[in-house]
């Protein structure tokens, strides 16, 4: 049986042929200005399935590593007011034993190491008060700008104020890392029965000074060691912390870029490849343009319509 060819057969399977060529030369051009090879996800379901997939990695792991900078702020600024507060401790613990020598000081003498220590008390205050982003380091998940508020006068007493759960960013899909400090075990519980805080402690030491008949205070260096024991104990502890958010952070930078070369792979097109098939395309798109029109010659019909 031989298939019947009639004009307007010829006609619709040109024009078919036609449009798909345009429609493929369409898609290159399209290619060649995005720089894409997906442009919709009908280019290629099964790779836009797999770039959505990167998407959503890189998207994870940009907010892991935006949660680890953060933290690695947090511990920076509790780092650093730990080492003013050590700084703080030892010179208290110097004036404590200066005043100690009683024998050799004089009335005068001792009252200049109290003022001193409770100046060296309003500076430990504001190092325990330090705040990141208008939040106390060392409140816990409380939202207070302040840990410890001033109470009273004469001497000045201080509160904690602080929450009593943690800060903590999530750093991977497994792990999160603790960024804040615990100000209550720092600065305010009791080292041992019958001891306060340590703004109590520096209390206490300025009122033997001051005592008549003298007290010597020498009997507070244990205390005071006790504390700042303490505080390089957490000081300690937060350096692990921050190591180990240094490590995510090297660790999601290195991951960034593997994905980015997966998304680019599979999203990116080569403009040399594209380049070179767009011309392929053209001349084809031209061959059938020249081909079409030696098949579908005008006929008599054309000119008397």
């Amino acid at each position: 049986m031989v298939d019947r060819v009639t004009n307007q057969t010829q006609m619709r399977a040109a024009q078919r042929n036609l449009q798909e060529n345009l429609s493929q030369l369409a898609r290159l051009q399209e290619q060649a200005s995005t720089l894409k090879t997906i442009n919709r996800s009908s280019d290629d379901p099964t790779a836009a399935a797999a770039a959505m997939s990167v998407r959503a990695e890189i998207r994870a792991v940009d907010q892991y590593s935006a949660n680890a900078d953060n933290g690695n702020n947090w511990l920076t600024t509790i780092d650093s007011a730990l080492s003013s507060a050590t700084d703080i401790m030892n010179r208290v613990r110097d004036l404590t034993v200066q005043g100690a020598n009683s024998g050799a000081l004089t009335a005068a003498a001792k009252e200049a190491i109290a003022v001193e220590l409770e100046g060296l008390k309003t500076d430990l205050a504001t190092q325990a008060n330090t705040t990141f982003l208008g939040r106390s380091v060392f409140a816990g998940n409380s939202d207070d700008a302040t840990a410890f508020i001033a109470l009273g006068t004469n001497p000045e007493t201080y509160d904690y104020m602080g929450g009593t759960g943690s800060v903590e960013r999530r750093i991977s899909a497994t792990s999160t890392v603790r960024v804040d400090a615990d100000g209550g075990a720092i600065f305010d519980a009791p080292t041992s029965p019958g001891s306060g805080s340590v703004f109590d402690l520096l209390d206490d030491i300025v009122r033997d000074l001051r005592s008549t008949p003298p007290v010597n205070v020498g009997a507070r260096l244990t205390t005071i060691d006790e504390r700042m024991a303490v505080m390089v104990g957490q000081h300690a502890e937060i350096g692990a912390r921050q190591v180990q958010i240094e490590r995510a952070q090297s660790t999601l930078l290195e991951k960034a870029g593997t994905l980015d070369a997966q998304r680019s792979g599979i999203e990116d097109a080569d403009l040399g490849q594209v380049i070179l098939d767009l011309k392929l395309q053209e001349m084809t798109y031209q061959a059938a343009l020249a081909v079409t029109a030696r098949v579908l010659q005008p006929t008599l019909m054309d000119f008397l319509a």
